[in-house]
This record gives structure tokens, sequence and C-alpha cells, in this order.
């Protein structure tokens, strides 16, 4: 390797570097924030290294708003709303890539027409389907109205269109049926695309904030989006607990995503298969 080729690899590795240490500070500030008093947040320079209230803003913050009911409800909300949706987009998207019926494609049209409504116009309606129905302040309130979510759909099409037709018609000539193809044969090969929906819905879920917001009305059932916006009040904020708060929501997020990263990257990289 000759001196300019040295140089030009040393100058990236430095540049990508900077860039990871920029990405990754805010997270460590977050997290440093938290260990330390309110006041300290504003401390100028900044206090880089952990301090002595770790323990006291996580008990602070509990008796504020709940963390850990809030935490559990999130938890359960995300994780059972991501299972159904990517169960659905799947189901979606493999009828649509490898069925032909009447009217598929006007189906995916209007489907990709209803990415473009504002999320907002649908509150109202929303609200009162549900008030209707004896359901607000539950879980399947939060749950139900999005599960059909039009980008899952989309990128799973798009993904199974790389099933080739003859191993669906292999697993047909054995005998198999059309759930067991589903299952046994569509399913395994979509594992990367299935990460992608599945890390993409989750997160989705677990910041959403304004439907929850409208819908539950009782501190025992606000998801953590909602229970740490009541830590920003009109008069005193401590901001110790607000940071201790945010480290504690962003914790899940990344490690499923470190968890599936690889996945997620081969997924979104397989939904620009062409028609």
């Amino acid at each position: 390797m000759n001196k300019e080729k040295l140089l030009n690899k040393i100058v990236l590795y430095v540049l990508l570097l900077i860039g990871v240490l920029l990405s990754l500070f805010p997270f460590y500030w977050m997290f440093i924030g938290g260990t330390n008093p309110s006041g300290a947040v504003f401390n100028m320079p900044p206090r880089l290294i952990p301090g002595e209230f770790l323990w006291e803003n996580f008990t602070n913050l509990n008796e504020s708003v709940g963390i850990l009911r809030s935490l559990f409800n999130s938890l359960f909300i995300a994780v059972t709303f991501t299972v159904l949706a990517v169960l659905i987009a799947s189901m979606a998207g493999y009828a649509f890539a490898k069925y032909s019926f009447k009217g598929r494609e006007a189906i995916f049209f209007t489907l990709l027409l209803a990415m473009m409504i504002p999320y907002h116009v649908t509150l109202i309606p929303l609200f009162r389907m549900f008030a209707a129905m004896d359901w607000l302040n539950t879980y399947q309130a939060v749950i139900l109205p999005q599960l059909s979510y039009p980008f899952a759909i989309f990128l799973m099409r798009q993904n199974m269109k790389a099933i080739p037709y003859s191993l669906l018609e292999s697993a047909r000539v054995d005998g198999a049926g059309e759930l067991k193809i589903f299952f046994k044969v569509a399913l395994p090969t979509m594992r990367p695309a299935l990460a992608a929906v599945a890390i993409f819905l989750f997160m989705f879920q677990w910041n959403n904030f304004m439907w929850p917001l409208v819908v539950l009305n009782t501190s025992e059932m606000e998801t953590l989006p909602v229970a740490l916006s009541s830590l920003i009040g009109l008069s005193r904020i401590d901001y110790g607990q607000v940071m201790m708060g945010a480290t504690i929501s962003v914790v899940p997020v990344i490690i499923l995503f470190l968890i599936l990263q690889k996945q997620f990257i081969s997924g979104i990289l397989g939904g620009a298969v062409k028609e």
C-alpha cells in the first residue's frame, strides 16, 4: 500500500471516528445528566463524569410519574403491537406480491394513498369510535388503530417479490396448504425484512405520544412518552429526573437495534427490489 492510499485511509477512519463520537455524545451526556442533580445539567463546561445521584433521581422519578408502571405499559403495548402488525404486514405483503386477484393494484394504490392522510385528521373519528365501544383508557385502544400500517405492508410487499414462484409451486406440489407455505416457506426467507419492519414498528409505537395522550386518561395506563411529558411543568423542572427518564426510554430501542442491526440493514436494502 502506497503512502497516498494509507493517508486517505487514515483520514477516512479519523472522520468516521469523529462522526461516531458526535453521534454518541448526546446519549452519553443524557446519561451523565441522569446521575447528577438538576442544576448540574447547565454547568459550563458540562460535567462529563457520572455523579452520585443515579438512584436518587430514579427514586424521585418513580415517585413523580410511576416510571416502572409506565415502562411496563409501553413495553406491553409496543411488543404486542409489533408482533401483530408484523404478522398483518407480512400476510398483506405476501398477498399483494404473490397472488393475482381482481382489483389488486387498485387496493394497493389506495393503501399508498392512506400514507398521505395526516395522522391528526384521524384523531377525532377514532376517539369517538372507541368511546362508543367503551374502549377508552384500555390497551386495545392504543394498539388497534395502526395495526395495518401502510408503510410496513409496502416494505413487506417489495421484499416478498424476491421469493421465486418456483419455490412456492414446489411446496404446493408437495401438498402444502397456503398457510403452511406462508409460515414454513415464505416467512423464514424474509427474516431480514421482518427484522427491519419490526424495528420500525416498535419505534413508532414506543415513541407514540399524541394518540395515547388522547385515549388514556389515568396515570396507571400512561405510556412512557406521556408520563415523561408531565415532568415538564410550568414552574420547577427537575432536569435530573428528565434526563433519567430519557435514558430509560432509549435503552429498549438501542438493545433491539443492536440485536437486529444486521437484519435491519439487509431488510431495508431488500425493499429496493424492482418490479
